[in-house]
């Protein structure tokens, strides 16, 4: 084989094993993206009216003047649109946008010395800003960098007084000089706005958290963000691990998750992958398993099994033959989930034994049985908190031993089925019930959920909500602000 081959195959299975199908997708459509360019807009909306235009002093001839105290009292984003763009980018375009202003001035013409406030206007505001979306070095989602133009057709301001005439003649010097700081200041705080604080609301995704005292889920993106024309796809690793083991990886050999509704505003698909490793972290946190013993075990059924086991009861001391039963219930591997079109299912396999616990003796088994169980699942998203809750279906067991102690058996399957929905499924359903939470931001909800199934994952579309403002989560999350040594702009008083 030739040594060029051979390097090409192993960079081939270099790459393939590198990519890793995502256990999760999120995709938001371009309803999603519609719903929440309102919230956004009354954030940008906000934040320009908080830019710090710096004061403006000068000199024309014998006018001399001086403006100061510049606050943004209203902003109007008449026409505004956000779209996709591919592939990583989303455009905010904004046209004929206005700003009204109010300004503290000191005007000085020959003799004349006139001190007052001043309202001003900026029309024709157009600004228009490209956001680049990729994954940070932990798998969270972040605004990667903002390009921004802005621009000002015209600025007006109102004087009155006894100069008004000459103000209005060299009126241009001003509106002329705010026009120019004015548009300085609207591009470097739509950057801060985008690259500081919503990059902090994005900080609020989980990416590896515990989900209880056992396991924990791993939301790191596998990929940058994919921008359709339509939709924004994020591909999530969508694993849980063990908690005593947070470093394993678990490979993911699941089809590609292919999402193709657009109807609702926003799309999750969660593989089998994304249950069968829940289950994996569970089996090897040693937690499932069960003990039934003392007032849990019905006594109907402890009747039932001395019976079934009668000979080998006989063959024990009186003393320990009397002794109460315990059942012990291990999961052989970890369950595995099974996604299909008509439902979801979970195979678990486990081992029942059967003890007689005589009272300071070692217990004594009487029995060890296999259990083969199916159970159904029905996945719920409710806000932010996906849940599951399982039905025992179908239950079988036999013996270990022998198949005619597997026939004398039958006797014990309803019994024993019924002991499991009574004991086992409201533990672990009061397990699955606590929930995961899904990766989207604080202040975002679920809403109108409904739940499909396809072949190998499930498909959870529904609409969006706001529980908290993006003010309400940002000033929640605001960075400290850092001190500027950097003075723009002339402060000299005339």
């Amino acid at each position: 084989m030739e040594p060029s081959y051979i390097f090409l195959s192993l960079l081939t299975m270099a790459l393939a094993s590198s990519l890793q199908n995502p256990g999760c997708r999120i995709r938001i459509t371009s309803k999603g993206l519609q719903f929440v360019k309102q919230e956004g807009l009354r954030f940008v909306e906000e934040e320009l009216e908080h830019i710090i235009i710096p004061d403006l002093s000068g000199k024309e001839g014998n006018f001399n003047y001086n403006i100061s105290n510049v606050r943004v009292t209203h902003l109007h984003l008449a026409q505004s649109e956000l779209w996709f763009q591919p592939h990583k980018q989303l455009v905010l375009d904004i046209n004929n946008a206005s700003i009204s202003l109010t300004f503290q001035r000191k005007l000085l013409y020959w003799l004349f010395y006139d001190v007052g406030m001043i309202n001003a206007s900026a029309e024709g505001v157009h600004i228009k800003t490209k956001v680049d979306l990729s994954r940070d070095e932990l798998g969270r989602m972040k605004i990667a960098n903002m390009t921004c133009d802005a621009s000002i057709n015209r600025m007006h301001a109102d004087f009155s007084g006894t100069l008004k005439r000459v103000y209005d003649f060299l009126g241009a010097f001003i509106t002329s000089g705010m026009r120019f700081l004015l548009n300085k200041q609207i591009c470097p705080a739509l950057k801060h706005a985008g690259l500081v604080l919503l990059n902090s609301l994005l900080h609020t995704v989980p990416v590896r958290n515990p989900v209880d005292d056992y396991i924990g889920i791993d939301y790191s993106l596998v990929s940058d963000p994919d921008v359709s024309e339509d939709s924004l796809d994020m591909d999530f690793k969508g694993m849980f691990f063990s908690l005593s083991a947070k470093n394993e990886t678990i490979p993911n050999m699941s089809p590609e998750l292919y999402i193709k509704e657009k109807e609702r505003m926003v799309y999750i698909a969660l593989s089998e992958y994304f249950f069968d490793s829940a289950m994996h972290a569970y089996f090897y946190s040693d937690v499932l398993s069960l003990e039934i013993a003392d007032d849990q075990m019905p006594k109907d059924l402890e009747v039932l099994l001395r019976t079934s086991f009668f000979g080998s009861i006989m063959l024990l001391d009186p003393s320990v033959a009397e002794s109460p039963m315990k059942l012990e219930l291990r999961v052989l591997a970890p369950p595995r989930f099974t996604i299909k079109p008509s439902g979801t299912s979970v195979s678990v396999n486990a081992i029942l034994n059967i003890f007689l616990t005589p009272k300071d003796l070692p217990p004594v088994q009487l029995s060890s049985l296999t259990m083969e169980s199916r159970l159904s699942a029905k996945v719920t998203l409710k806000k932010k908190t996906l849940q599951v809750h399982l039905d025992l279906k179908r239950f079988r067991i036999f013996s270990n031993k022998s198949a005619l102690e597997s026939l004398a058996l039958i006797p014990l399957q309803n019994p024993l089925k019924t002991l499991l929905q009574l004991t086992v499924m409201p533990v672990l359903n009061e397990r699955t019930k606590r929930g995961v939470q899904i990766p989207l931001p604080e202040g975002l909800d679920f809403t109108r959920e409904t739940t499909s199934h396809h072949a190998g994952f499930i498909l959870i579309g529904g609409d969006l909500h706001f529980s908290k403002s993006l003010r309400e989560v940002i000033e929640k999350y605001r960075p400290a602000p850092t001190i500027s040594t950097t003075t723009v702009g002339n402060n000299d008083s005339i």
